[in-house]
């Protein structure tokens, strides 16, 4: 089957690329391992941080591209996908004063609160310096954001195909790839990698990437004890060199998911694993650990009650996103943990790449000289 653009990966990042193909008048069809709705990844759930606090122009730019692209999907299905209830973040002072001056000269409204203000605000949570306050942040409806995606898409002709593993990919020229599932060959003169976990083994002997490192992260939601508290969603980064007695002190992150209680999990330190051969079980030193800082930080949760959750991470050296084409291959990798909330700006830069049109070099893989 001849097609404009194949895409690789129905997850959210595959799932932006295809609508923002089908938007520029182009054929796709997306191929994915799994059944729709699919836990295996790192795009299932139904909540995630929309956060603007980056100091990266690069960033910035991108997350003020993204918001407009969410209202207006959301404009176009009919379905809610932001909840602007906030977002609170606290710890590395200096850091924090270093982001809200890179906000303001972007025109991205946040200020800062005093421990005591923020309490008062926020009494479920627990504060012990400056707290930067972004009022139009908050959540993404990720689950309701992958089905706006698909419906967007679909209703412009691309063709979703699930339980499809990719078998083969051959580069037949600078413009023509093929592709092979148990059911198809399939070609076109560009193809979209958005494989996640995967990219790696479905990129093995095509392209040269730099290290990947896949780990399984174990958020939890807690327990509220009242339904009385305010909850914006929240980013905790430590104060540089700060540690605790008895128990490993990281980066946490964490939101309200309605019905499910608030999520709450450290950023990018779970165990390394492969993705066809995860457990999907907590690791119990650091789901303890996860309870003993919510004793600390959140008076409104019940520490011992909690459900666990699992995904994939699948993160670069230096954090930044790998979005870059090689020849007639585009990839989209290394989201490290922080890129659900571009996700639809990641599809136009995906679907630009396609077209000839280079990503922001903070994105690009070094080429050997």
């Amino acid at each position: 089957m001849q097609t404009d653009v194949i895409v690789i990966g129905a997850g959210a990042m595959g799932s932006a690329a295809a609508l923002s193909v089908a938007r520029q008048g182009k054929s796709v069809v997306v191929l994915e391992q799994f059944a729709a709705g699919h836990t295996m990844g790192a795009s299932h759930g139904e909540t995630r941080n929309f956060n603007t606090a980056y100091q990266d122009a690069v960033y910035l730019k991108l997350v003020r591209e993204a918001r407009e692209l969410w209202d207006d999907l959301a404009q176009e299905t009919g379905l809610k996908l932001l909840d602007l209830i906030g977002l609170v973040n606290h710890g590395d002072i200096k850091s924090l004063k270093r982001t809200h001056d890179a906000q303001q000269n972007f025109g991205l409204d946040s200020f800062f609160l005093s421990p005591q203000e923020a309490t008062e605000r926020w009494a479920g949570m627990r504060f012990r310096g400056d707290v930067l306050y972004v009022p139009e942040a908050g959540r993404v409806r990720a689950a309701t954001a992958l089905q706006a995606l698909r419906q967007a898409a679909e209703s412009r002709g691309a063709s979703f195909h699930y339980t499809s593993p990719v078998r083969d990919i051959t580069v037949l020229g600078q413009d023509l790839v093929a592709v092979v599932t148990d059911a198809e060959e399939y070609r076109a003169p560009r193809v979209i990698v958005t494989a996640g976990a995967w990219t790696r083994k479905v990129l093995t002997g095509l392209v040269e990437l730099p290290r990947l490192v896949v780990t399984q992260e174990q958020p939890a939601h807690f327990r509220l004890l009242s339904n009385d508290h305010q909850w914006p969603s929240f980013n905790h980064n430590p104060d540089p060199g700060v540690t605790a007695d008895d128990y490993w002190y990281s980066p946490t992150y964490g939101m309200l998911t309605p019905g499910e209680g608030i999520k709450v999990g450290w950023h990018g330190v779970g165990p390394v694993v492969d993705p066809d051969a995860r457990n999907f079980t907590a690791e119990d030193t650091q789901l303890e650990a996860l309870r003993r800082y919510v004793r600390e930080w959140f008076p409104g949760l019940d520490a011992e009650q909690c459900e666990p959750i699992s995904c994939t991470y699948t993160s670069t050296d230096s954090g930044d996103f790998i979005l870059d084409r090689f020849g007639p291959v585009v990839v989209g990798a290394g989201f490290s943990g922080h890129g659900f909330k571009f996700t639809p700006a990641i599809g136009r830069v995906l679907a630009d790449l396609a077209d000839g049109v280079s990503a922001p070099e903070l994105f690009q893989v070094p080429r050997q000289q």
